[in-house]
């Protein structure tokens, strides 16, 4: 018997169908919809509640059936946990979470052949900022095929840009010097709140040999203007065309790599970082505070 027919049915045998009272509806679970509204305040969240709230979008995005707004929900989110330092555990609950969207609903090669965005990120997470993941497949191999021929890049590349003065300025000219590349743009959140960290670092390590050299491929009356107004002093440098932000493979900024004196690549952010994380970078170089 449905309870469509109920009313029906105990007229007909003489009794009186008695109907439990209703239950308070519970609270709506999350939606696609209302967890993509709370991924778009996580950076404008007060550092000092980034770690929880990122945890617990991580947690809603698991309660989503699999499928591709999941994977969406968890790339989206892992884009913006790395900007700063929400902490190691909600770090590790994005990273699990977007290996579990990606478990759930594979998504296929591109048309060029390599890995999806997603897979790049969760291998960069666990490259990059030591979380760990369950998830394998043949995806996840090529992605980090990948990685190593990007590094490898990085390894060997050199450069000349001229800074906002005209002045060109040589990497492989800075042996004996610990180096800081920093790519920015002035349009970039991220970007523009770590450069007060990066001018204190500049200021504070200059004296034992760092170079810190923030590249932008924005016109130089744009950038000109914009650190000029904030007095910021590392040397700027110009790279139109992005021939050099493609030589190190950015394909996202802000994006930090450290050389040591002997010009080995010796560290690289996959986004913004805080003081204490330049600290960390810098630190596999020789440098401490």
């Amino acid at each position: 018997m449905t309870f469509r027919h109920a009313t029906l049915s105990a007229a007909l045998l003489g009794f009186a169908l008695i109907v439990p009272a209703a239950r308070p509806a519970g609270p709506k679970p999350p939606s696609a919809d209302s967890i993509a509204k709370e991924i778009s305040t996580v950076r404008a969240m007060p550092d000092a509640k980034r770690g929880s709230g990122i945890t617990a979008i991580a947690l809603e995005i698991r309660t989503l059936p699999a499928g591709l707004d999941k994977v969406k929900a968890a790339f989206s989110l892992a884009g913006l946990s790395t900007e700063g330092d929400p902490g190691r555990d909600a770090l590790q609950a994005v990273t699990t979470t977007l290996g579990q969207a990606l478990a759930e609903y594979p998504l296929p090669p591109t048309k060029s052949g390599k890995p999806p965005l997603p897979y790049l990120n969760l291998a960069r997470l666990v490259r990059y900022e030591g979380m760990t993941t369950d998830f394998t497949g043949p995806q996840m191999d090529e992605a980090n095929k990948l990685l190593d021929s990007y590094d490898e890049d990085v390894r060997k590349a050199d450069f000349t840009l001229k800074d906002l003065k005209g002045k060109p300025v040589t990497l492989s000219e800075l042996r004996g010097k610990i180096v800081l590349v920093n790519f920015w743009a002035t349009w970039c959140p991220p970007c523009r709140k770590e450069m007060p960290d990066l001018d204190a670092i500049y200021d504070h390590f200059k004296s034992q040999g760092l170079v810190v050299l923030s590249i932008s491929d924005e016109d130089a009356f744009k950038v000109n203007s914009y650190v000029g107004q904030m007095g910021y002093r590392p040397p700027v440098l110009l790279d139109p065309g992005r021939k050099v932000a493609t030589q190190f493979h950015v394909d996202g900024i802000p994006k930090n790599f450290v050389f040591d004196r002997e010009g080995k690549l010796v560290a690289q952010s996959l986004d913004m970082r805080t003081q204490r994380q330049f600290f960390q970078m810098l630190a596999k170089a020789g440098l401490h505070p």
